[in-house]
């Protein structure tokens, strides 16, 4: 092997700019002195100065009154620009979340309300500007610096667009980063659904101080966030993680990707109200049947709150489920080895029948050595991980962007 094989294939570290550096410990951390951001970063003094002076200068940093006194003179205090604003935007197959936050990351509007994804990347893009423009108008900020988006389908990360998504007809290669940036004058970033919820769980819940983990969402679809060594796993074209299309039944029902006998065919919200009214109708479900009695249809939420009354069809449900979900979860588990799996997502609801079973099938299945340390929970942010992850992604868009 010559001197330029061993450079090509030698692995290469990116180093973060000092920039980005301060600007997430001042998101994460809040006022912050000049002289412990200089201990903090092991910088040297002048050029961390400098290099404040500039961020002063391009309205991301402020100064913000004097630090305690350390024995000598008083350091200044130092924080993000309070009038910094990022937009966050969650849209699942049947809702969206918009959020605007400060640069803390805190909200300052939130608007939550259903919506269709199949009603085609247009009208919901026009009615998340809509809901963002009514941000502005209502005083949550003057100009936003970044947005951040996730949807529920496969995202080219580099592109910024959604490829062939299953559950999003039309949305194939649309500009989504592209209008969204046009639209409100500042860079955007676009990913999949379950990566922004596995993002807003690493930074402020339960994954918070966990390296190597998996975000399990279980929805209208099912999704794998995966975290190893610190970052979000994407794959080559943005594909990874997408275990509701991995085969359970070779002779199970149709799925939305064409394939037969997926994990999201056999469970999902779609698929447990699907069994659900069937046990309904045949009257296998007193709970239920009393249910669409009532309102003509039932939900994955009937099914959780049939459970809890005990009802024996409802619990089976469940645990059909969490044991479709658990073998491959225990598959998983076996190849990359986490240390935490999260469970999240609308099905979180079900609850702890659900998560009993998932935690039961991955412990008896994986190998003692990946399991023996392995906590099997529920997302600590459950509905606003998706935002709380978009606004983190915004965030280190436009920090990126002051160099």
């Amino acid at each position: 092997m010559n001197e330029f094989d061993e450079e090509v294939n030698s692995p290469v570290r990116t180093v973060e700019p000092l920039h980005v550096r301060l600007l997430r410990l001042l998101r994460d951390e809040g006022a912050v002195s000049r002289a412990e951001l200089g201990d903090r970063l092991q910088m040297p003094r002048p050029r961390l100065l400098a290099e404040l002076d500039r961020l002063v200068a391009l309205g991301y940093v402020a100064e913000a009154g004097l630090a305690a006194s350390r024995g000598g003179r008083r350091s200044t205090l130092v924080e993000l620009n309070p009038k910094l604003r990022f937009a966050a935007v969650d849209l699942g197959a049947s809702s969206m979340d918009v959020e605007v936050v400060n640069g803390r990351l805190e909200p300052v509007a939130h608007y939550a309300e259903p919506a269709d994804i199949r009603n085609g990347p247009k009208v919901t893009l026009q009615r998340v500007n809509e809901l963002l423009h009514k941000a502005r108008v209502d005083g949550a900020y003057e100009r936003l610096d970044a947005v951040g988006i996730g949807v529920p389908g496969p995202v080219s990360f580099r592109d910024g667009v959604p490829v062939s998504p299953p559950i999003m007809p039309g949305w194939d290669r649309f500009p989504v980063r592209e209008l969204l940036s046009r639209e409100h004058g500042c860079p955007a970033v676009v990913d999949n659904d379950v990566n922004i919820m596995a993002i807003g769980e690493r930074h402020g819940g339960v994954a918070h101080s966990v390296d190597d983990f998996l975000f399990v969402k279980i929805g209208t679809g099912i999704g794998c966030g995966i975290y190893l060594t610190g970052d979000v796993y994407r794959g080559t074209d943005g594909c990874a993680g997408d275990i509701g299309h991995i085969q359970v039944d070779a002779h199970g029902p149709m799925c939305s990707c064409g394939n037969v006998g997926c994990l999201e065919a056999l469970f999902s919200g779609a698929a447990l109200a699907k069994d659900a009214t069937a046990a309904a109708r045949s009257g296998a479900s007193p709970a239920l049947a009393e249910r669409m009695s009532l309102r003509g249809v039932v939900t994955a939420l009937d099914v959780a709150e049939g459970a809890v009354e005990g009802d024996v069809t409802c619990i089976q449900l469940i645990r059909d489920g969490g044991r479709r979900v658990g073998g491959i979860l225990a598959g998983l588990v076996s190849f990359t080895n986490p240390s935490m799996i999260v469970i999240g997502g609308g099905l979180a609801q079900l609850g702890h029948i659900l998560l009993a079973e998932i935690r039961s099938v991955v412990y008896r299945r994986s190998l003692p050595l990946a399991t023996g340390n392995l906590p099997v929970v529920l997302s600590e942010l459950g509905g606003r991980a998706g935002v709380a992850g978009a606004a983190v992604l915004a965030s280190d868009v436009a920090f990126g962007e002051a160099s």
